[in-house]
């Protein structure tokens, strides 16, 4: 089964689009989802109208229960809407079944969850070698080449031997990131990746993301934090089932790795060697303007 997706790595020309006539990279269209309790039917969205433009780093801020998480799973498919549109690329995702939702989302979208979620009983290189024999989605003899290479890029490389559980918080974080990049994604979607760490391990994680950003990958992250939302491209802030506003950063920021060199999460390097150099932290100062919300 082939499942329609990208044409290319560059933004459309106007006038163009994608399959179902959405012009940017991910589009819901009067999104509602309903649940059924205990206590009755909860209306967690509200007829959401998003859009996220390729190589946007938006936060998705909210307080618990306010439908943040519930917009991050219609867009990586964990969950359905109950009326409306879900548009990634070339693809309906509202329309996929369970079977072609997994296929989907293992190769075209990655996640990094709060909790980390490696598997404890392999090591970490060997988790950051799951999805791809899971997918298939590079030649076997490439594949621990790739994974190397990410844990590379996240200075995680020398730890590729251990256990879960013999290694940090903020390590396991930068673990789950490589793990998240090993189908080269083109969506890396993070809940809460920096609710568990302490806030310097915090801030190195979030460099990383930049770094991301900068190579062409297009974030979504969910936090309550709203310094780090307010560093971000993009912060959109949900209540109550509903955009309550749309905030964008008008100047552009220098990035820098605190890890290690310029993350490049396609094509593995030809040699994979630990090291520990560093980046200066280049960060300007950005000016926040908050756009009224339709």
């Amino acid at each position: 089964m082939r499942l329609p997706w990208f044409r290319s790595k560059t933004r459309l020309p106007a006038g163009d689009g994608y399959a179902h006539g959405n012009q940017v990279l991910i589009e819901l269209r009067n999104v509602v989802k309903n649940y059924k309790t205990a206590a009755g039917d909860y209306t967690a969205l509200k007829g959401i109208t998003f859009h996220v433009d390729r190589g946007e780093f938006v936060a998705v801020v909210g307080k618990s229960g306010s439908g943040k998480s519930t917009l991050i799973n219609m867009i990586t498919g964990i969950d359905r809407p109950s009326t409306g549109e879900v548009l990634i690329g070339d693809t309906a995702v509202h329309t996929l079944n369970e079977g072609e939702i997994a296929v989907w989302r293992g190769k075209h979208v990655g996640v990094v969850f709060q909790f980390f979620q490696l598997l404890p009983t392999l090591t970490v290189l060997e988790n950051v070698l799951l999805p791809m024999d899971f997918c298939n989605t590079f030649p076997g003899r490439q594949r621990k080449e790739r994974a190397l290479h990410l844990l590379d890029q996240v200075g995680m490389v020398e730890h590729g031997h251990k256990l879960p559980t013999a290694i940090s918080g903020g390590q396991q974080q930068r673990v789950a990131i490589a793990r998240a990049l090993a189908n080269d994604p083109a969506i890396v979607v993070a809940d809460e990746p920096t609710g568990n760490l302490d806030s310097r391990t915090a801030d190195s994680v979030f460099h990383l993301f930049e770094t991301l950003v900068g190579e062409g990958k297009t974030i979504l992250m969910v936090t309550h934090d709203a310094t780090l939302a307010q560093r971000a491209s993009r912060a959109v802030t949900i209540t109550d089932g509903e955009i309550a506003a749309d905030t964008r950063r008008l100047a552009t920021e220098s990035f820098s790795v605190p890890f290690s060199e310029p993350i490049h999460v396609g094509a593995p390097q030809a040699a994979v060697s630990p090291h520990g150099s560093t980046t200066a932290d280049l960060r300007a100062e950005a000016t926040l303007q908050t756009e009224p919300v339709a």
